[in-house]
């Protein structure tokens, strides 16, 4: 079971505020969202918010890009403790290419590297996974021919491709995890079909996907300790909404567990659990302005 315990809102100081993730670092939460002008500006650009209480939050750090509209960033912290943050640039010179997958690294959260290109050019990194002190992400190629491609790092610096993992629709956007037996599981949202739930075993070039009963956006997830598999994506029947979600892993199927207070515009979620408590950041336009949100939920033993 999950109950709604409050969700307050916590940044928005840009025309448009959007696209989360979440992580536990130094015991404060940590938010990332990209501002800009509009939900596809070429002035986006990367900031980075901080809270020891979930309450308040500040400013730390501002990345920004004068050759690109900075989007989708995602955190990681490594082994050895520093976090990494991955994202794409949106080129406004595309002479060469349109997009550039990039990653910058801190020891402290507030201060950044520059960034390092990663990838290969229009093919767009999503999400990373660890698995025995190796990084692995997915990521997605930006016009056709559509295909999904996953990298493998040792350094977090220099990505090589492992395997293409699917192709025939438009996949794009997707969360990574690994189960105790180093099963890698994916959350892969297409458009307009279905999204679909796949699982791969070392050395991840060979996948089962099933579908999982709907349309989804902004997949993010977490495997709880009981095993079970929660998702935060966005919901398109009906009302658009952000939704906390159950995955069945036996069937693939996605079910509907507890809609967050959101609307139109929404979705991107990160996910942060301590004890039975769940953290949420996401962003939504069901209020006067598109702003980032947290919501705080509780985890009963059954759902």
């Amino acid at each position: 079971m999950l109950q709604l315990h409050q969700v307050n809102r916590i940044w928005q100081q840009a025309p448009h505020n959007a696209f989360t993730d979440l992580i536990d670092f130094n015991g404060a939460l940590w938010c990332v969202c990209r501002e800009g002008s509009s939900h596809v500006s070429g002035d986006g650009a990367l900031r980075i918010l901080r809270s020891e209480d979930t309450l308040n939050w500040h400013s730390v750090a501002l990345i920004q890009d004068d050759g690109a509209d900075l989007r989708d960033a995602k955190f990681s912290q490594t082994p050895d403790g520093k976090l990494l943050l991955l994202g794409a640039g949106a080129l406004h010179d595309r002479s060469i290419c349109s997009h550039q997958s990039y990653i910058w690294q801190s020891d402290d959260g507030a201060n950044w590297s520059a960034a390092t290109a990663i990838g290969e050019h229009n093919i767009w990194l999503w999400r990373m996974a660890w698995r025995h002190q190796q990084l692995y992400a997915l990521g997605y190629k930006i016009g056709k021919p559509h295909f999904m491609r996953l990298y493998h790092s040792a350094d977090q610096c220099n990505f090589s491709a492992v395997a293409d993992i699917y192709s025939g629709s438009y996949a794009n956007e997707s969360g990574l995890l690994f189960d105790s037996a180093g099963t890698m599981l994916c959350l892969l949202r297409r458009d307009p079909e279905h999204g679909l739930f796949g699982q791969s075993q070392p050395p991840y070039t060979d996948w089962l996907w099933q579908d999982i009963g709907c349309r989804i956006g902004g997949p993010q997830w977490l495997k709880l300790p009981d095993g079970r598999l929660l998702c935060c994506v966005r919901l398109y029947d009906n009302e658009v909404r952000t939704s906390l979600c159950w995955l069945d892993s036996a069937t693939g199927r996605l079910t509907e567990a507890l809609a967050l207070p959101s609307g139109g515009d929404c979705s991107y979620a990160g996910m942060v659990l301590r004890g039975n408590t769940l953290y949420i950041s996401y962003y939504s336009s069901h209020e006067e302005t598109t702003a980032i949100y947290l919501a705080v939920v509780s985890l009963a033993a059954d759902n």
